[in-house]
């Protein structure tokens, strides 16, 4: 592997957005360009994307700048697996065209790559905001618009450890893809245990979860993004958060503890988010779609049942 880092930008039909994230790289890059590569795949847009990216290539000379454009639209997951499975460097940063990410990072990733010998993953502090609205957002396990609150800049702590204290905090920010930078090695190996890592819509969390349970991790204490919330897929798409809640959090979860993770972690953080869920919500799901609903929600119960026996054999 000759350079330190790929940035790495998923995108589709998002011509516009595109243009704005690479005018910040050009900006945040200058003097590490001999350390990154940038890689964007194109999930088959037709909008003037190619455009875009051939304007920034001509631009970024002194930059290894590679693009892919998939001949077929492959989905959003997929597109964000061909990314981290793509890189051929040590570490790879995948971005998401909106997210707001602040000059100086750049600069600072790649100061703490440098000075960490056994590092496997990088955690980016971040805020959140109301797209639409433009309001802070944050979770209620967290005090302050700053979404993560571990306190391990020195990457000498526990991995493991650090891990299961972010994602017992916010699900949401360890699988937020512009704030974690994993180690290349390690992804592909995740992967590897996890062929079909690119249908759940969750699995970030177990790519997350899976190098933190190899090596030092670090979260930084500086906020360097902005995490929009409101107008993504996510939210349009109300059976996917029927899935995402049911049928992907558990596989996750099932994922890690075989990756490492003990049963009670794993046990304790699905009923951790069964507490979490909203009967009213659910209630109106199984109204909505019957069958589909019954089918996703069955199978997390009989999860749930079987983790409170475990809990409770724990104590």
């Amino acid at each position: 592997m000759s350079k330190l880092l790929t940035i790495a930008i998923p995108t589709y039909n998002r011509a516009e957005l595109l243009d704005q994230q690479l005018s910040w790289l050009e900006r945040s890059i200058k003097g590490f360009e001999s350390d990154c590569e940038v890689l964007v795949a194109d999930n088959c847009s037709s909008d003037h994307t190619p455009e875009i990216i051939e304007k920034w290539q001509k631009k970024l000379i002194n930059l290894t700048f590679k693009s892919h454009k998939h001949p077929q639209h492959l989905g959003i997951m997929q597109n964000i697996m061909y990314c981290l499975n793509s890189a051929a460097t040590q570490y790879v940063w995948a971005i998401g065209v909106d997210d707001h990410i602040q000059d100086r990072t750049i600069a600072d990733v790649i100061d703490k790559l440098k000075q960490q010998q056994n590092l496997s993953l990088l955690f980016l502090n971040f805020s959140g905001c109301n797209k639409i609205t433009g309001h802070p957002i944050y979770p209620p396990s967290i005090i302050g618009n700053r979404w993560f609150d571990a306190d391990c800049e020195d990457g000498c702590s526990d991995g493991k450890a650090i891990f299961e204290h972010c994602f017992a905090k916010s699900l949401g920010a360890v699988i937020f893809l512009s704030a974690s930078i994993y180690r290349t090695d390690l992804i592909k190996r995740a992967l590897q245990n996890w062929s079909d890592a690119a249908n759940n819509w969750m699995s970030l969390a177990y790519i997350a979860g899976y190098c933190a349970a190899h090596g030092n991790v670090i979260v930084t204490k500086k906020t360097y993004l902005e995490c929009a919330f409101g107008a993504t897929f996510w939210h349009k798409k109300p059976k996917a958060v029927l899935l995402m809640q049911y049928k992907h959090i558990p596989e996750v979860i099932s994922k890690l503890e075989a990756s490492g993770y003990s049963q009670e972690f794993c046990r304790r953080i699905l009923l951790q988010f069964c507490q979490e869920i909203d009967t009213k919500v659910l209630l109106n799901k199984l109204r909505r779609w019957p069958i589909a609903a019954i089918r996703t929600v069955m199978p997390f119960l009989i999860l749930v049942r079987m983790a409170t026996v475990d809990v409770v054999f724990f104590q």
